[in-house]
């Protein structure tokens, strides 16, 4: 029975914890991305002095440990899904890229809230060159490490997922897309990082589709 119940858990987990992990990091990097349009350019540093902006960047923040706990909960779940039948190569590539990119999401993150604390501390103007250090490092780790590493883990998670026969090719393909996506373009094009809550998204609710529908299968 209890083999049984862990069975039946399992895919009902993963998928839930990929689609809170989603929504919630989708939710963190669309209110980053309306506050702060860009790292670069003149004037760049406005919105630490307009107090909507700063609200709306402080609340963003605080999404993201929840989103980074519902991701680890994601990678365990789907890791147990996967049982004995794993390869020890991916599975340990899978596990090392999710981990460092939540230790990186993570950073970005505190970076952005120190940035934050300055500008409360010293007052209305932080100064051009903590803005060019603090938003250069911010979406340095954002875009340039947490994002490649979020290609690795789409890129294992799909070949692992594809030789169990868990995810179907048209998921295959689409996880190959948005990993290359994420390697190569989410430090040049705006948005793209969206890319990877939308595919951890459509993982969750796959999963979640097919528990339901085959609720007495493992797989």
């Amino acid at each position: 029975m209890e083999t049984r119940g862990r069975a039946l858990r399992t895919p009902r987990a993963a998928g839930t914890a990929g689609v809170v992990f989603a929504l919630l990091l989708a939710a963190a990097i669309v209110m980053i991305r309306l506050a702060i349009p860009s790292a670069q350019g003149k004037g760049s540093g406005e919105w630490l002095t307009d107090p909507s902006r700063r609200r709306t960047v402080r609340t963003a923040l605080e999404l993201v440990p929840f989103a980074g706990i519902a991701f680890l909960w994601f990678i365990g779940a789907v890791r147990a899904r996967i049982g004995d039948a794993e390869d020890k190569f991916l599975a340990t590539v899978l596990l090392g890229s999710g981990l460092v990119f939540v230790a990186t999401l993570f950073g970005a993150a505190a970076a952005a809230g120190s940035l934050l604390a300055t500008a409360d501390a010293s007052g209305a103007d932080p100064g051009q060159q903590l803005w060019s250090f603090g938003g250069h490092f911010t979406y340095g780790l954002l875009t340039t490490y947490a994002m490649r590493m979020a290609a690795v883990f789409v890129f294992s998670t799909s070949a692992i997922g594809h030789r169990l026969g868990i995810l179907p090719r048209p998921l295959t393909v689409l996880g190959v897309l948005v990993g290359l996506t994420l390697l190569l373009v989410t430090g040049t094009v705006a948005w793209s990082e969206l890319a990877f809550p939308l595919w951890a998204l459509v993982i969750g609710l796959h999963i979640l589709v097919r528990a339901a529908a085959n609720p007495s299968a493992r797989r």
